[in-house]
């Protein structure tokens, strides 16, 4: 390691497992996951590998948005358990070697929360401008809504005060106005208060709405020319509070507007996004068979800061958004994955998990998953992917991937003793349900999904270049062929993934080597010689993957 890239960037090798409280697991049987109960299985979650744990949000709340409608921001929901219980978390977490990260969703609050309340009784009230207001009707805002299935417009009237408050969200969470330093205050000691409690960061919900100026005047607008200086300042907040503490920004917008968040050159700003751009065109590439529409998005991935890092992911909480494609690439992807419409939602995404999208075929699912963790930067997990988990598409939009974690095949999977009907959430059903998607079925299966997954993330954390170097991609004759090469330091990883059914012969060749060097396979038993040019052709199985590190005969990286 070099001496300016310091283990204090522990986001840059880190693994990240997203869950949600509530449906993870319930040890006071009143059907609810709870504090108590991940706590239970915080050494699960270690021996699996993560190194970090974020949780979705475990606030107070009106129960509109599966707890993103938010009443109070500096408080526990008592149905989780109470501030103990998350103290006690964060310990046995940090005991384990896991640091934790949870939501901060300051772009809107719940219309129940104190602030609206007073806001909506009238002018006079001190909060009135912590919400964004206009006395005027509003244009026409249909195509401006992020839930168009639920909502017609970003505007709501509020009868109590004879306005419009703003909404980009639900009409039941208006949103907070940013350019008001009280506000700004306000998040900051959200953030402290939670830092203080044992948080190494957060995952910033909705970054690009939160810093938007959207129905200001252009008086208040010029108060902060510059909407960046929020991220800026929570940022330096952040360092102040903590050293090592890290934003993890939701930013879904084109390349040269994410560089923007990252704080451009000399960064500052978000510490990682999610390459939201990287995952839709992977599931173009894996409906077509074909790695070049992968390939392309990460050549074209922005340089970014030294200290800053993308965040890799298959699947996440939300629906599967394919935005950034074009009507006829998504149209692709849901022939390929979701052709029904009750698979689909808005118009725009898949409201599915990749087990079930690939029929369950083992050898493509495995193969996917040891192309993210091969992937130059984070790969972050969303719970139940490591046992191949799928949906339940009897629940409502986003929620069908939202399903209670299968942990044996015992009574409502393992997860709850309560009674069936007082689960927060149904099952998932068939056959990805518990009876045959199981944590304690898995564990004891050397050969299963989980411990394939639990392989690839104890050989990701010994191969740093795979979050510390950049994409590059080597050439090769097979368009089905993804084959690339990470070099950081003294070490080098070549990866090869074939996202087509047959097998292939691929040639490749590495520059600086020679016939004093060799590959040697990482997931498995072999190694393969290189001639003088550097050169060797390596065998893939249909859906095949191989990682191999490139080893000289005085290399010192151990194998």
């Amino acid at each position: 390691m070099k001496i300016t890239d310091t283990g204090d960037l522990w986001w840059k090798n880190a693994v990240v497992y997203c869950l949600d409280v509530e449906t993870f697991c319930d040890w006071n049987r009143d059907g609810v996951g709870d504090f108590a109960g991940l706590a239970q299985r915080i050494d699960y979650l270690h021996e699996l590998g993560v190194t970090c744990l974020w949780l979705m949000p475990f606030y107070p709340t009106a129960e509109v948005d599966d707890g993103y409608d938010i009443t109070d921001f500096q408080a526990v929901d008592s149905r989780l358990g109470t501030f103990g219980d998350f103290v006690e978390l964060i310990r046995v977490a940090r005991d384990r070697g896991l640091r934790v990260i949870a939501d901060l969703v300051v772009n809107h609050t719940s219309a129940q929360h104190p602030w609206f309340r007073s806001a909506r009784a009238g002018k006079g009230s001190p909060y009135r401008d912590f919400y964004v207001w206009r006395s005027d009707p509003p244009p026409d805002t249909s195509s401006e809504v992020v839930f168009p299935d639920q909502e017609s417009s970003i505007w709501e009237p509020d009868k109590r005060s004879g306005e419009w408050y703003l909404h980009r969200f639900y009409r039941s969470q208006p949103d907070l106005n940013v350019l008001n330093p009280a506000v700004r205050d306000e998040i900051a000691k959200t953030m402290g208060f939670w830092l203080q409690l044992g948080l190494s960061g957060f995952r910033v919900d909705a970054v690009p709405f939160l810093i938007e100026t959207l129905g200001q005047s252009e008086e208040a607008a010029a108060l902060l020319p510059d909407p960046h200086v929020v991220l800026r300042d929570l940022r330096a907040f952040l360092g102040r509070r903590t050293g090592d503490g890290i934003l993890l920004g939701e930013v879904n917008l084109p390349h040269a507007q994410q560089a923007e968040f990252f704080g451009g050159d000399a960064g500052g700003e978000l510490t990682m996004q999610f390459d939201f751009i990287g995952m839709q065109y992977l599931y173009l590439a894996l409906a077509r068979q074909d790695a070049r529409p992968l390939a392309k998005a990460l050549r074209e991935r922005p340089e970014i800061p030294k200290d800053c890092q993308w965040a890799t992911f298959v699947r996440n909480h939300d629906e599967l958004t394919l935005d950034k494609l074009s009507d006829a690439e998504r149209e692709e992807v849901f022939a390929a994955f979701g052709p029904e419409p009750e698979m689909q939602v808005y118009g725009r995404g898949l409201r599915r998990r990749l087990p079930p999208m690939l029929g369950g075929d083992p050898r493509r699912l495995r193969m996917v998953y040891s192309l993210l963790f091969s992937l130059p930067g984070t790969p972050v997990l969303f719970y139940g992917e490591e046992i191949g988990m799928g949906e339940n598409p009897s629940l409502p939009g986003r929620s069908a991937v939202r399903t209670p974690m299968q942990w044996s095949n015992t009574k409502n999977g393992g997860f709850s003793e309560a009674p069936a009907s007082a689960l927060t959430a149904p099952l998932v059903e068939g056959s990805f349900g518990p009876e045959f998607i199981n944590v304690a079925d898995q564990r004891r299966d050397p050969d299963s999904f989980l411990a394939f997954v639990a392989h690839l993330i104890h050989r990701y954390r010994q191969c740093p270049e795979l979050g510390w170097s950049t994409f590059h991609e080597l050439e090769q004759p097979h368009a089905a062929v993804l084959a690339h090469r990470c070099t950081w330091d003294d070490g080098t990883l070549v990866a090869l993934h074939n996202l087509g059914p047959d097998g292939v012969q691929v040639p490749v060749t590495l520059d600086g080597c020679g016939s004093s060097h060799r590959l040697v396979d990482l997931l498995e038993d072999g190694s393969t010689p290189l001639d003088g040019a550097g050169s060797a052709t390596l065998a893939l199985d249909g859906y095949g993957y191989r990682w191999l590190r490139v080893v000289a005969p005085d290399s010192r990286r151990l194998i």
